[in-house]
């Protein structure tokens, strides 16, 4: 499916700031009265946790979790070991691994060292709930998040696309409101917002004008062209429709709601 109302730009799965400069722990080297062999085993997983993050950040997810994997845990911390369940969580989730994902990001929050950290996992694993269709789970951390203060256009976007997964679309419009009264020119919620106010029939030109506003603002994005091809459609006028959708079809061809959208506005088979 496409990333409409906003699944893919949502992801909240990026690694907050390293902490030092190999993305480890800002801890100094082994203090002198450590064993040589100690020494050498801290020194070998330093390494291998700055490799891992080395990857991970060129995308490299299989190997990135690979590093970590072989990471030998035995003199670790509670913050070194948590910071290695964040990395870990992370992978699983970039390579759509979700149980296993859950299982470390979970460990992140229970430890709750690092608020901001606590809050990226909440995040995450809200968004796994969601894909998942585990909605209620979902929700659950969202408003958690947001009844201890966090919010952030990425939080009510996650809120929305959930309502909206249940087909609570008035409910769903008022969350992406809220995103845009944090962040203007965020394009996730307009679109996403655009194309709910589009496909219910809830008001077709506002719905309009805000996909337009969206792709103005990334005209690369299959799913904003998409949604815009859909709105002209739904606004009666089906030429314009057929040459947004065939944009977007060209951008992503595998895309099946984008293939769906063109042959009901074309007639044509993809």
């Amino acid at each position: 499916m496409t990333d409409r109302p906003g699944e893919k730009e949502m992801r909240p799965d990026e690694p907050l700031r390293p902490k030092g400069s190999s993305g480890h722990s800002d801890k100094k080297s082994p203090a002198p009265e450590l064993s040589l062999k100690t020494q050498k085993k801290a020194s070998f997983a330093e390494g291998a946790f700055r490799e891992g993050i080395r990857l991970f950040r060129m995308k490299h997810w299989q190997k990135a979790l690979d590093e970590f994997l072989g990471i030998k845990t035995d003199g670790f911390d509670d913050e070194e070991r948590t910071e290695l369940a964040y990395f870990l969580g992370l992978c699983y989730t970039k390579l759509s691994r979700y149980e296993e994902a859950l299982l470390y990001l979970e460990q992140v929050v229970v430890a709750g060292q690092d608020v901001l950290r606590v809050y990226q996992c909440r995040m995450t694993l809200a968004y796994i709930y969601v894909i998942t269709q585990r909605i209620r789970m979902a929700e659950f951390e969202l408003k958690r998040l947001q009844n201890n203060g966090f919010e952030s256009p990425q939080l009510y976007n996650t809120l929305a696309y959930a309502a909206w997964t249940r087909k609570h679309y008035r409910n769903a419009i008022d969350l992406y409101e809220k995103a845009l009264d944090i962040d203007e020119n965020n394009t996730t919620a307009m679109n996403s917002m655009g194309y709910i106010l589009v496909d219910a029939g809830i008001d077709i030109m506002r719905g309009l004008r805000l996909c337009r506003k969206a792709v103005d603002k990334n005209p690369q994005s299959p799913a904003y062209l998409d949604s815009l091809g859909w709105a002209y459609f739904k606004g009666g006028e089906p030429v314009e429709a057929r040459t947004w959708l065939r944009r977007a079809l060209d951008l992503a061809p595998d895309e099946q709601e984008i293939q769906k959208h063109f042959k009901i506005v074309s007639g044509e088979a993809v």
